[in-house]
Parts: structure tokens; sequence; C-alpha cells
């Protein structure tokens, strides 16, 4: 385990170390906590994070310190942060079985799985194949694998963006060239002064890497053909999600908004959702502390 050079990120920044994981040929980072000693508990089970597009780990540095009482580990999805970035396996499920695999490299037989934007849909499909090695699912500023088709339609506008990145070679060439990324990290943001206190950077210079462009460019693309296309044909209707769930989003996510979150319901066990007032599209960075204390509530 080694210590990698990252920005400044507060108080918490001495507490995460990080790693190197590899897994299904792939070389994976994460970024680790371990429970403080005053408030841990060996008993309770890991909490896996998965960030969005186009961030990554850092996602979550602001929410982190508020773990203090589980082992968490943020993991870089493949082709994003400081992972391998191969040149294809970019669909849903192959993500997901990233994530297992992980978790097989590291011992660790159940977790709970909290996901931001792409991440979370990730955990989803994660959850579904592999019921049995999640304790929990938290998903934020995503919806389930079933929207309801009348509240998805009228709202599919607000995916315009990925029409710009789907189609190779044109995606990658947008994400290393253009500012387009920063654009799209200002826009959905729900808290106007985000990006006037934190660096947009972290994110947008990844993504100069032809590699990087290319992971991007590819994990869309892999979601139109298969995850699109594949809902009229009832991809997920036999699905049953048996983990309790809590969904965590946005009053005003501008990409998925609460109208969308429901209908889970009649496909899961226990299912909850929860919006934000005034949360955007990128709460862990704009209201770290509530999902925080909503994730914490929710595993008890």
């Amino acid at each position: 385990m080694s210590v990698f050079p990252l920005p400044a990120i507060g108080e918490a920044t001495h507490r995460i170390s990080h790693r190197y994981v590899t897994a299904r040929g792939v070389r994976f980072h994460i970024a680790e906590t371990v429970p403080a000693e005053e408030t841990g508990s060996t008993d309770r089970e890991p909490v896996v994070l998965l960030h969005g597009f186009p961030q990554h780990w850092y996602v979550w540095r602001h929410v982190l310190p508020h773990l203090g009482a589980y082992r968490v580990l943020a993991l870089d999805l493949r082709g994003f942060g400081w992972s391998e970035a191969p040149k294809h396996g970019y669909s849903t499920g192959n993500l997901a079985e990233d994530v297992i695999a992980v978790l097989d490299e590291l011992g660790i037989e159940k977790a709970a799985i909290v996901g931001h934007d792409w991440g979370a849909w990730v955990a989803f499909a994660a959850a579904v194949r592999h019921p049995e090695r999640v304790s929990a699912l938290v998903s934020v500023n995503m919806t389930h694998l079933w929207p309801v088709h009348r509240r998805v339609l009228p709202n599919l506008w607000r995916m315009w963006h990925t029409a710009l990145l789907e189609h190779p070679p044109i995606g990658r060439l947008v994400l290393r060239h253009t500012g387009f990324a920063a654009f799209l990290l200002r826009h959905w943001s729900g808290d106007p002064a985000l990006w006037e206190r934190e660096d947009l950077r972290v994110y947008t210079d990844l993504l100069r890497d032809p590699a990087r462009a290319r992971a991007g460019e590819q994990m869309h693309a892999a979601y139109v053909w298969r995850e699109i296309f594949g809902h009229p044909l009832g991809r997920y209707r036999k699905a049953r999600l048996s983990v309790p769930t809590l969904i965590i989003g946005g009053e005003h996510d501008v990409v998925i908004p609460p109208a969308v979150l429901e209908g889970g319901e009649r496909h899961a066990d226990d299912l909850r959702v929860v919006v934000l007032p005034g949360g955007g599209h990128l709460l862990p960075e704009e209201r770290p502390a509530e999902v925080a204390e909503a994730l914490v509530y929710f595993l008890g």
C-alpha cells in the first residue's frame, strides 16, 4: 500500500491511503480509509464508493470524513482516475463484474455499495447480479433499473450531452480537445459557487489522456447500445432487487429529476427514496454532509 500524490483535501487527507489491485487483468486504483479507533467496529461491513462521469474517487473527498466508523474503499472504475484504461469492457455488466472481482481480490465477502451517477447504475447491476455480495445499496443522483416510461420520456432531453460522447471517435475527441467535461460539471451543479471553491482540473486534466478519453466514449456508447436499446425489450423486467436500497436525489437535478426516481418499489424488497431540497446532480460535492448523514442512517 502506498500513498499517491494528490491535491489537498483538508483535514481528511492524512487518513486516506492508496493501493492498486489487479482484477480481471486490469489494474484498479482504490482510495481507502479505515475505521477510527474510537468509533469503528470490525463487525461493520466495508463500504465501496463508485464515482460517476467524468469524475473519479475524488468526488467522495468531502463525504469520507463523515464515514469514520467504516472501512471505506473509493474505487476508480476501469478507464477512470488512476485505474488502468483498457480498450474494451465498458458495458454496465462488465463494470459490475469488475467491482465484484476487486472485492474477491481484497478478500471481502460482502460490502455495502454506494454509487453516484454512472457508478450508481453499475451498483444496481452488481446488486442484481450478485445479491449475496451486497449488504446494502445506495444510489446518488441516479434512478433504478426500472424507470417508468411515462416519466422518463418527457425527460429524455436531459441526456442531450450523451449525443456528443457516444459516437467513436467523436466522443474521445470532444473529451480530449474541448472544455465540454468542465461545462457539464458546471451545468450539473445545484450550487453556483461549487466550482469557485473547487478545482475542475482534478477531473478534466485526466481526460486529456487518449486512453481515458476513449474510456469515457466507450462507456457512453455501451450504455446506448446495451441499456437504452435493451429497456424496450425488457432487459431487467424479470430482475429483482433483494438488497436494502436507498436512492438519494436532488430537487433540482438537471439530469435525473425526482420524477424519474419513482416506480422501483414493484421490483425491490426494500427501496426508499430521499430527495434533498435544492440539490443538483453533484450531491457528493454539493451536499456531502447530508449525503453522508443519509448514508450512515440507512446503513445503521
